[in-house]
């Protein structure tokens, strides 16, 4: 019998990795996020403890109000980053460089808003053990 390691990865670790909010094992997302293709498609379920992703129709819509704080608070540091730091002065490069980032930021946010939103509002059972419990 081989001894395995039960140990949890760290929320910010579990979290960076798209993992399950419960296990932090699992992998929230069935493809990477640079399959721009299937960048939408989500696991139902983990694979390791069974926790179901989607809580109930529709419950990742409240994750549009995370990721629109990430649009903002990517907004307003690139203004102050371009204004501040830079010096630049010109709208029309605020408007490029702005929108060439949120371009290109847009994919994480979606998908880490959703990451984010099943640990603030999951209703998730942290204290499940794989061992004593069933799913």
């Amino acid at each position: 019998m081989c001894a395995q390691n039960h140990k949890k990865p760290s929320w910010l670790r579990a979290f960076a990795g798209e993992r399950c909010p419960r296990c932090r094992k699992g992998k929230m997302y069935k493809y990477p996020i640079w399959n721009l293709g299937k960048l939408l498609q989500m696991n139902s379920h983990c694979s390791v403890c069974g926790l179901k992703f989607e809580r109930e129709t529709g419950f990742y819509y409240g994750a549009m109000y995370v990721s629109y704080a990430f649009t903002v608070a990517t907004l307003v540091s690139e203004f102050l980053l371009l204004t501040s730091v830079f010096n630049i002065q010109n709208p029309d490069t605020w408007f490029l460089v702005i929108l060439a980032s949120l371009a290109l930021m847009l994919p994480i946010f979606f998908r880490y808003s959703r990451v984010l939103y099943i640990r603030m509002a999951g209703q998730v059972n942290y204290d499940y053990d794989p061992e004593t419990e069933q799913p």
